[in-house]
């Protein structure tokens, strides 16, 4: 209630004059004796603008993270499935995935909830309002910046530092279920394959102190087949490693083909895991940005590149998206979405390309952080002209020349 209320106050004093607008603002031709402290006040518009792009940044943001966590969750539980993952560790790949899309999609999320919002003012009319009382590209440009800049902030925060943890603890993660993945997956009535099907185990009956019933292991090696029949089994540490214990069982032991088979009975046979490398290899996109900042490897430059076109993504699709948004009030909130989408999808392809370009010398080392970031900002300049109209801007060139 408190919102439309608002927005009719706006409203009102945009239609009837022109000078309440310009004190909300705090133009400086209104005020030009108090313009400095105008400049720096926060208006009722800027107020409105900042809070349905919040509002509506939340919504878009939420959605587009959502879906795509969602299909990079279900490759996850693949690899739980499969025994690569631990089932108690599958919540906190979810939170790590989460924070490493929304760092990535921060950019996208702004520049739709920005066509959305100034779209819609377009179709309420709100835009025309503003325009009869003198207001242009700066008043917008002056409430979309309010929080921009702040945002752009914390987007290289946490492209920088944030999002480079989380990889790491994902790397991390997914390690220690390789390294313990050779009894993960294991399921009553259940043939489970490991070390790509030359190792098979199938386990009748699992009690709730984890010890394993019925147990039947195909093992092959250099050609060799081994055959155990145990009536139980479980898994012990000790000092030297750890070891699954058979008990009461029979193993047989020979090469497919031949006659020479090797048949033992047992009351308990150990047999120990195999140990994994402990080393861990963090990626590029997990190596911390203090890493990276003093290396001169071009690997090294071109991640760093990567990680500086969130925050600048974020800068200049909110330059551009202001005179995008511009539409008829007839064509609805979601006329220039389209076109929107083509130029983020560009960008951030033309931002992947570009640094397979660095890496493999095809440019200089300054054109990766530059050559995108300034074509973005050469199309947020042509929507611009094209807002204020070519013809204006052809005398004000003449204008200055003139001078």
């Amino acid at each position: 209630m408190r919102k439309q209320n608002d927005r009719l106050l706006v409203r009102f004093k945009l239609y009837n004059t022109s000078l309440i607008l310009l004190e909300e603002t705090g133009l400086e031709r209104a005020y030009p004796k108090d313009s400095k402290r105008r400049l720096f006040a926060i208006s009722v518009l800027d107020r409105m603008i900042v809070q349905d792009l919040v509002k509506t940044l939340l919504s878009v943001w939420s959605v587009i993270v959502v879906i795509i966590v969602s299909r990079e969750f279900v490759r996850v539980l693949d690899k739980a499935i499969e025994g690569r993952v631990s089932s108690e560790t599958l919540l906190s790949l979810l939170a790590l995935k989460t924070i490493i899309f929304s760092v990535t999609l921060l950019p996208a999320a702004l520049f739709m909830a920005l066509l959305m919002v100034i779209g819609r003012m377009y179709r309420d009319q709100e835009m025309s309002a503003i325009a009869s009382a003198g207001g242009g590209a700066g008043m917008l440009y002056r409430a979309v910046f309010i929080m921009v800049f702040p945002l752009s902030i914390i987007a290289a925060s946490l492209s920088f530092y944030v999002s480079p943890w989380a990889e790491a603890s994902i790397t991390r993660i997914m390690h220690q279920g390789e390294e313990s993945s050779d009894l993960r997956g294991i399921a009553a009535g259940k043939f489970s394959e490991y070390s790509q099907g030359d190792l098979v185990l199938y386990v009748e009956k699992i009690t709730e102190d984890k010890k394993m019933h019925q147990i039947f292991v195909q093992n092959r090696q250099q050609g060799n087949l081994a055959i155990i029949n145990a009536k139980s089994a479980r898994l012990e540490e000790l000092s030297e490693g750890s070891y699954l214990v058979f008990e009461h069982g029979e193993r047989v032991q020979g090469q497919p083909g031949q006659l020479n088979y090797v048949i033992e009975n047992f009351d308990e046979y150990a047999v120990k895991m195999e140990e994994r490398d402990t080393i861990v290899n963090l990626n590029l996109s997990a190596m911390a940005t203090k890493t990276l900042w003093p290396s001169q490897k071009i690997t090294d430059i071109a991640e760093l590149q990567r990680r500086f076109s969130v925050p600048m993504g974020v800068l200049l699709l909110s330059f551009i998206g202001v005179p995008l948004a511009q539409q008829h009030p007839r064509n609805g909130v979601y006329g220039n979405i389209f076109m929107g989408f083509l130029i983020y999808f560009s960008y951030g392809n033309f931002i992947r390309l570009t640094q397979v370009w660095v890496i493999n010398a095809s440019i200089p080392v300054w054109m990766g952080s530059v050559g995108c970031n300034l074509f973005l900002a050469l199309i947020g300049a042509i929507f611009l002209a094209k807002w204020y109209g070519w013809q204006w801007l052809l005398i004000k060139i003449r204008g200055e020349i003139a001078r």
